[in-house]
């Protein structure tokens, strides 16, 4: 099952300022880095549930895949 689109628009919009904010990326590019990332498809996953998480913690799984390669390994998710 996919989350809903409407959920998905909510986290487009606040993690993809986010990471304009911080890296400096235009805001086109910074949306595209983040549907293009596995912390997207596993936010997408609505068996997940990673929409209980704030914007911030969906914000720091990518951070933490891109430094990592792996969204797994984010404080927030590991166990």
């Amino acid at each position: 099952m996919i989350t809903a689109p409407r959920t998905l628009d909510f986290f487009d919009r606040h993690v993809s300022a986010l990471i304009s904010q911080w890296y400096g990326f235009a805001p086109l590019d910074a949306l595209r880095q983040f549907t293009r990332s596995e912390t997207y498809r596993m936010l997408a996953d609505d068996d997940l549930k990673l929409w209980h998480f704030a914007p911030l913690a969906v914000f720091d799984m990518w951070e933490t895949e891109r430094a990592t390669g792996d969204p797994r390994n984010s404080v927030y998710l590991v166990a």
